[in-house]
């Protein structure tokens, strides 16, 4: 049974930083492609970063130059470090694990609420 198990959400003001962690169990991990998306009341889950099996990554431009996806294979983790966080940054935030041509796995979100 595979599980996508995201923590470190939050409440945090603006400017503030925090690190998402998604742990994955039940699937050989290293061998697949690990993503973080967020949705936001009202809008579409968006794809926020990304990260290949073999490191490779890719962001979206709100992203970019504020946070770093990045994997750990030996603790089968994926993670996401935040900072210089916006009041538009609050959303729930989701992991998934899949392959270059679909998702196969979501994990259940951990909210992010950036707010003075």
């Amino acid at each position: 049974q595979v599980q996508l198990v995201e923590s470190g959400g939050g409440l945090v003001q603006p400017g503030g930083s925090l690190r998402l962690s998604c742990a994955a169990s039940g699937i050989p991990f290293s061998l697949y492609n690990m993503g973080w998306y967020r949705q936001a009341p009202g809008k579409q889950r968006a794809l926020i970063a990304s990260i290949t099996n073999s490191g490779s990554t890719i962001y979206a431009d709100s992203a970019e130059g504020r946070f770093t996806i990045s994997r750990d294979n030996a603790k089968n983790v994926v993670y996401l470090q935040m900072n210089s966080l916006k009041s538009e940054d609050t959303a729930v935030y989701i992991c998934s694990l899949g392959t270059r041509y679909q998702n196969l796995y979501w994990g259940q979100g951990t909210q992010v609420t950036v707010s003075s």
